[in-house]
């Protein structure tokens, strides 16, 4: 009678085999199991009561799309993404511009490189509250430092929290101030990732320094850009905080709403009037808004990219 295979293989043996071939999946099992009850629950819930009626102390009831139908009817919801759309090209493309051309200073040789480079992160590790709070009084109307600066050159004080595209430019300095130095130490990462022989071939070709940085670190640093524009895309869509403190706590975005982004008008719906239903309703349009834009942003990408 012949023996079966791995009968006469020892219980050790057999153990360490399982054990071998389950590790992997034990090793990730903590962030499948995190991720799903913190990230992946909530998203499918808060897709369920935006189909509802709902508010804090009472029974949900049920509307299907009429949270829907309401959001894409209301014009406060189209001011609310247009404002969130404009503070976040005034705040993105000047915020990696700046980032790139900083990334390319540090990236040369230089006395106090790495004390420049530590100062980058200074303005991210600043909480959100301390850096609006701080810009709000520096944007005050009657005492503040950028009314007095420009008063200097004879322009007349500016309110910049009550006009339209002035509070606007002051959420984005915020932003700038804040994400540059970020994206600055990202793009320098990239750019010493970059091999020097192609620096080296470029200047004895000839190529100056203006040259070397347009047709060697802006190919090189590529993929590095549309992972910045794709997490800026998503910050931006997400703006909360800046425009919340810097009106003062209030979710209105302003008397006129002049500067209510999506963040706050989904705050303001849940909290301010307390249905959280519409919340949950601007909540999941946001997050499909910012899966459409990431898609357009990456096929732009690609379309551009050398074949």
């Amino acid at each position: 009678m012949r023996t079966p295979p791995g009968a006469g293989t020892p219980w050790r043996t057999r153990l360490f085999q399982v054990e071998e071939r389950s590790a992997p999946y034990a090793y990730v099992a903590p962030f499948f199991l995190l991720f799903a009850a913190f990230g992946l629950f909530p998203l499918i819930y808060t897709a369920w009561i935006s189909l509802h009626s709902y508010r804090l102390g009472s029974d949900m009831e049920w509307l299907g799309l009429d949270n829907y139908t309401w959001l894409l009817s209301n014009p406060e919801f189209y001011n609310a993404l247009w404002k969130t759309f404009t503070i976040g090209v005034l705040s993105t493309v000047p915020q990696l511009a700046l980032a790139l051309g900083l990334a390319h200073l540090l990236n040369y040789r230089m006395r106090g490189r790495t004390f420049f480079r530590v100062s980058m992160i200074m303005p991210y590790a600043t909480s959100v509250a301390a850096a609006a709070l701080v810009f709000a009084q520096l944007f005050g109307r009657d005492a503040g430092a950028v009314n007095w600066l420009l008063g200097i050159v004879g322009v007349d004080a500016v309110d910049w929290r009550n006009g339209d595209w002035t509070a606007q430019v002051a959420i984005s300095v915020i932003v700038i101030w804040r994400w540059t130095g970020y994206n600055a130490l990202i793009y320098l990462a990239g750019m010493q990732s970059i091999s020097q022989d192609l620096y080296e071939a470029a200047a004895l070709d000839g190529a100056s320094r203006w040259q070397q940085f347009r047709h060697v670190t802006l190919p090189g640093l590529r993929p590095t850009i549309l992972f910045t524009i794709v997490v800026s895309t998503i910050g931006a869509s997400q703006l909360f905080g800046e425009p919340l403190i810097f009106g003062g706590g209030k979710p209105d975005g302003g008397a006129l709403g002049q500067y209510q982004t999506l963040g706050l008008f989904m705050y303001q719906q849940g909290w301010t009037y307390g249905s959280l239903g519409r919340a949950a309703t601007v909540a999941w349009v946001t997050f499909l808004l910012i899966i459409v834009l990431v898609l357009v942003n990456t096929r732009l990408a690609k379309r551009r990219a050398p074949k």
